[in-house]
């Protein structure tokens, strides 16, 4: 019977994780057996169970079943030797190839802090070969935090939400419940939420040896002044905390309010003459108001204009009289009207309405009392005239 090449190959590809791996050739000048581990000295916590992964090498040797034991070992400690997840009392090593073993210890509680020596020893006919291995027994390592912004210093004004980055590391030996607070100026809201979302939490799960991010937010309150402002964050779980300060640095902002003088929002006005009403423009706030454009809003067929249409500068605490030249269509109805006069510097405006009461003309007035009087003399002819019919 003749088998294709390519059968052969899927046969042997499907065999190949039962055959045995090909053996390593030692490595020049090195020759013998060797029972190595990658750490030879150990810290362990009374009342716990460690492992140390441990390797029986065999360099350019024949086979050999070796015994293996452990001693040094103190009273009330056990320990035993692993192999494939199970105790093992003996191993062989092919040629050029090792055998993984674990050495599993179980301290008591009441162990006495200090080191030990144990002693594991792997024995053949012709061979024999001992690893010593350094168990030292100390209390559990304290709880430590780290804390660091990415970036401790931002700069805006006082209408800007300020967002911090924290990197935060347990690097303490277990896991950790982490708590967050933070500290700023009266009247600053702070708040923490995840790195990706707006959920704000008060603490968050960090493992051991493992680090996360957290977002801090600071909201300055809107009438803050400029200046530099400090707050202190603090991070703590169980018996320690870490600290850290980030700063904002607050713009001063212009403030701008309107009204006519002496505080008055009220005027007079005679349909289709211009009245001036004069208003102040004035910038409470901690910068100036540069570039400070007036506009209106009024009913129809008002006509309104500023002198000066626009003010270049308002320095902080000061104020700008500007007159308001109104003049309500010829045809108004008396009656009280509200415009609206606006002013603006980029960004920062402010309005006010204003009650102009509109009176017309004593001239429209005669001539309607004329017009009424015309109309009743006609009235009265009529009467008099079919009247007598």
């Amino acid at each position: 019977m003749r088998i294709s090449a390519a059968l052969l190959a899927t046969v042997l590809f499907a065999l190949a994780p039962a055959l045995p791996a090909a053996a390593e050739d030692a490595p020049a000048g090195v020759k013998g057996l060797f029972l190595l581990t990658d750490y030879p000295a150990v810290t362990v916590r009374p009342g716990t169970t460690s492992t140390v992964s441990l390797r029986l090498q065999n360099y350019a040797l024949p086979p050999e079943r070796l015994a293996l034991s452990v001693s040094g070992v103190p009273t009330g400690w056990t320990v035993t030797l692993l192999g494939g997840g199970q105790p093992v009392a003996a191993a062989m090593a092919a040629t050029n190839q090792n055998v993984s073993l674990q050495l599993r210890l179980d301290v008591p509680a009441n162990a006495a802090i200090g080191t030990q020596s144990l002693t594991v020893t792997a024995k053949g006919g012709a061979t024999e070969v001992s690893l010593p291995v350094a168990v030292t027994l100390a209390k559990e390592l304290p709880a430590k935090l780290t804390m660091e912004p990415q970036l401790p210093s931002l700069r805006g004004n006082a209408k800007s939400s300020f967002e911090y980055q924290l990197n935060v590391k347990n690097d303490s030996g277990r896991n950790l419940v982490v708590g967050f607070a933070a500290s700023g100026p009266p009247n600053f809201e702070t708040s923490f939420t995840e790195q990706y979302g707006s959920q704000e939490i008060n603490s968050m799960p960090v493992e051991a040896g493992q680090s996360k991010t957290v977002k801090l937010k600071v909201r300055p309150p809107s009438t803050i002044g400029a200046g530099n402002y400090p707050v202190t964050i603090k991070a703590s779980a169980e018996d320690t905390s870490a600290d850290a300060k980030v700063a904002l640095e607050i713009a001063g902002q212009p403030r701008l309010s309107l009204a006519g003088r002496d505080g008055l929002v009220s005027s007079r006005a005679e349909a289709g003459k211009e009245t001036t009403i004069p208003i102040l423009i004035t910038n409470t706030g901690t910068a100036p108001a540069d570039e400070v454009e007036l506009t209106s809003t009024a009913p129809s067929g008002w006509k309104i204009t500023f002198e000066p249409k626009a003010v270049d500068r308002i320095p902080p605490g000061q104020n700008k009289e500007v007159q308001v030249l109104i003049t309500p269509p010829e045809k108004a109805v008396a009656g009280d009207y509200a415009p609206t006069f606006n002013v603006a510097s980029r960004g920062e405006s402010a309005s006010t309405q204003f009650r102009v009461a509109v009176s017309t003309s004593t001239m429209w007035g005669i001539v309607g009392a004329g017009i009424i009087a015309i109309a009743l003399l006609i009235m009265v002819g009529a009467v008099a005239r079919f009247g007598r019919r």
